[in-house]
């Protein structure tokens, strides 16, 4: 076995792009599997920092080969406007990336019928990024409107897949959004064949190249997007992303039986936070909320929407790390809980006067929880400038080893900062 992955056990934005820049040095291939342009990483590399949404962190490195698979959903302009700036900064780009052709291709009508069903859903919205992700799933389920990338490479099937669907959409689009425009299908279908001419050189059967890839002893590093708590079917639905988010997407979207992979990494921040709807049972709407958000520069990579801000969930995390099968933890951003005087950790939810560390499987039962929490002292000290775990004050240490204590997982590394130097093996 010469595979790793890199799960968010959250929901989201748990700082694993840092984690895969760091363990990509160590692998041969970067693998993508699931998501689209509405999930994002900021990488710090050689001085530099970089957001990328669809490409994955290995393009960083000319010598390591990053794959898109089977599981992701692209909206090509996007993906080439990733390139293209890419590029411009002197990254370059070229057979070191390769695209599925069988991931699904997001279209303008994605996007229009997205922003249309979160308008009619009003107070009830899920809280969309609008790009379209989720109608292209949907499609992608659906199969008679579904349009992959290897149908790009063949012209004439493109202009009669476009303008049969568009048929078939036109009216609904105009039943949900009366103002909505007109799309022409010719348009699309030229606009289509030009992304398809660029990015032809990278489109192959991706599975079969993981698999030649194994074979040869390659070494793949698979890099979740999202996090586990947003999992399609084992998240906190219906307020979740439209793919398998956490461990249980790695083989369904890539290909690549799990059993390849001889490390599962769970990443967390040190405590949580969350885009969008849905309940949120240690979210502060405080002022410490607010100091970790403003401290932690919690603001979405992608939208730029803040994010909702808490103590850390150990039982959500802990039902995250229980369905990605994690062996060991990454626990990032502990540095900006360093000015706050005490610091908590939910251990169990209240639920209608019952207690429970069970991680509930409705939202209803979920949006009642109350937390239990136990309040560990702050450390009011900066640890950004500490480069081992035996320099950390003691009531660092001792959040950190409550932390894996309670998750019953080994913390593998812990992250005091953005730069590569500020992270710690334990």
């Amino acid at each position: 076995m010469s595979a790793t992955a890199v799960i968010g056990l959250q929901w989201g934005d748990e700082a694993k792009g840092k984690i895969v820049d760091l363990l990509t040095e160590q692998h041969d291939v970067v693998v993508r599997y699931q998501g689209g342009n509405n999930a994002g990483h900021t990488v710090v590399f050689g001085g530099n920092t970089y957001k990328l949404s669809l490409l994955p962190v290995g393009v960083l490195r000319p010598e390591i080969t990053s794959v898109i698979a089977t599981g992701v959903v692209i909206n090509p302009k996007h993906l080439l406007g990733e390139v293209d700036q890419l590029r411009a900064r002197n990254v370059p780009l070229g057979e070191n990336l390769l695209i599925s052709d069988r991931a699904h291709v997001i279209f303008p009508w994605h996007m229009a019928e997205e922003a249309a069903f979160e308008a009619a859903r009003k107070e009830n919205a899920i809280g969309t990024t609008m790009r379209g992700i989720g109608t292209c799933y949907r499609d992608k389920a659906g199969r008679t409107h579904a349009i992959r990338m290897g149908d790009l490479k063949y012209p004439e099937l493109l202009a009669s897949r476009v303008a049969e669907v568009l048929e078939q959409k036109t009216p609904v689009l105009k039943a949900l959004d009366p103002h909505a425009p007109a799309l022409d299908a010719r348009q699309i279908t030229e606009e289509y064949l030009g992304y398809a001419e660029r990015l032809r050189p990278h489109i192959l059967d991706a599975t079969a190249w993981l698999h030649a890839a194994l074979k040869q002893g390659k070494r793949l590093l698979f890099e979740g997007a999202q996090g586990s708590l947003l999992d399609v079917d084992h998240g906190t639905y219906p307020f979740v992303t439209s793919s398998s988010s956490s461990g249980c997407g790695i083989h369904s979207g890539s290909g690549v039986p799990e059993r390849q992979i001889s490390k599962m990494i769970g990443v967390v921040k040190a405590y949580t936070t969350r885009v969008g709807g849905g309940p949120f049972p240690t979210e502060l709407l405080d002022a410490t909320g607010q100091h970790i958000r403003d401290v932690g520069r919690e603001y979405g990579t992608v939208t730029g929407r803040p994010r909702r801000c808490g103590w850390f969930d150990a039982v959500a995390a802990g039902y995250g790390a229980q369905i990605s099968g994690v062996d060991c933890i990454s626990v990032m951003l502990l540095d900006v809980l360093s000015q706050l005087d005490e610091v908590k950790i939910c251990t169990a939810y209240d639920i209608d006067g019952e207690r429970t560390t069970v991680f509930p499987s409705h939202v209803r039962e979920l949006a009642k929880a109350q937390p239990v929490y136990s309040t560990l002292p702050g450390w009011k000290r900066d640890i950004s400038t500490l480069r081992r775990l035996s320099d950390f004050p003691k009531e660092a240490r001792a959040y950190l080893d409550t932390l894996s204590e309670i998750l019953g997982l080994p913390i593998w590394l812990v992250s005091i900062g953005p730069d590569r130097e500020q992270t710690i093996l334990s």
